[in-house]
């Protein structure tokens, strides 16, 4: 049995910025365990399997941390869209494509541009409504989080669960140099998880110099000690955000930094929809770049 793979890096035009993102084909009579054991192998923040679909759609997609199968994550579908774009067979209308892709959140529709310069730009819906969990004591957050609790800034929001397919504790802070100082303290993460509050930890500082946000996200609990692009975190906090304008009604957009204090900027945009002060539609999009293909 041979199968195929491909990596790519996600939310960047540069080879070695951004996410790194394996998208595996043909592992279809692969055991959950199986994909679980590769993923481990690749040890990226997640792998991809892409399987034939079941409901009629692009295909089914299932996404694995190193550690845990995942029911839906960003940089996975904008990677895995971008890789069928250059190396599948998809139907194009002029530069433009959609795939759908059936995962355990519900359905990932990807619509796919190609530019003037031949880039390839992928752009997802969340497969789930805006959801609000609980809140988090700020002490235990900024003990998380490696700051001093004045660093956590709860102006706008205290520390609090998030989803628009997979839960983040979303915490504002005060600066780009506090956002540069956090650092992960397990201890604390697991305190979180006793209490049953998600451990996966998204940062992020409106002061963005060039950018809208810049934001890190840690899950060291989930065998991610930090990643690059986090596109379903971004996804639930720029809902968030537009949950939290006073406007009932319209159109937002961001332009989102992530992983440069690790060495690997990446660029992610987003963009919420918002009517008679619901929100409707969150979408994350991004730029992608080939890396490796190989075969196992």
């Amino acid at each position: 049995m041979s199968i195929t793979y491909y990596t790519c890096d996600v939310f960047t035009r540069e080879r070695f910025g951004g996410n790194p993102l394996a998208v595996v084909f043909g592992a279809d009579e692969f055991s959950t365990e199986q994909m679980q054991q590769l993923a481990r192998e690749f040890n990226y923040s997640e792998t991809t399997f892409v399987l034939p679909a079941e409901q009629g759609h692009t295909a089914k997609v299932r996404i694995f941390t190193p550690q845990i199968e995942v029911p839906f994550a960003g940089h996975p579908n904008v990677g895995t869209a971008f890789t069928l774009a250059m190396h599948g067979d998809l139907n194009w209308e002029g530069d433009r494509a959609q795939v759908v892709f059936e995962e355990k959140a519900g359905l990932v529709p990807v619509d796919i541009q190609r530019d003037a310069k031949d880039q390839i730009f992928c752009e997802l819906l969340a497969p789930e409504p805006l959801s609000l969990g609980r809140v988090a004591d700020t002490d235990l957050v900024a003990k998380a989080i490696g700051l001093p609790a004045e660093l956590v800034d709860i102006n706008h929001h205290a520390p609090r669960e998030v989803s628009v397919g997979l839960p983040f504790l979303l915490v504002e802070v005060t600066s780009r140099a506090a956002l540069a100082k956090a650092s992960p303290n397990i201890d604390a993460m697991k305190e979180l998880r006793d209490q049953g509050i998600t451990p996966d930890i998204h940062l992020y500082t409106r002061d963005g110099g060039d950018f809208d946000l810049h934001t890190r996200m840690f899950a060291p609990l989930d065998g991610v000690l930090e990643d690059p692009a986090t596109g379903s975190a971004n996804c639930a906090l720029i809902g968030l955000l537009a949950h939290l304008n006073d406007q009932a009604s319209g159109e937002w957009t961001w332009r989102i930094a992530q992983g440069v204090d690790m060495g690997r900027p990446s660029e992610l945009f987003g963009r919420v929809e918002k009517s008679s002060g619901q929100v409707t539609d969150v979408r994350m999009g991004g730029y992608s770049v080939t890396v490796f293909k190989g075969t196992l």
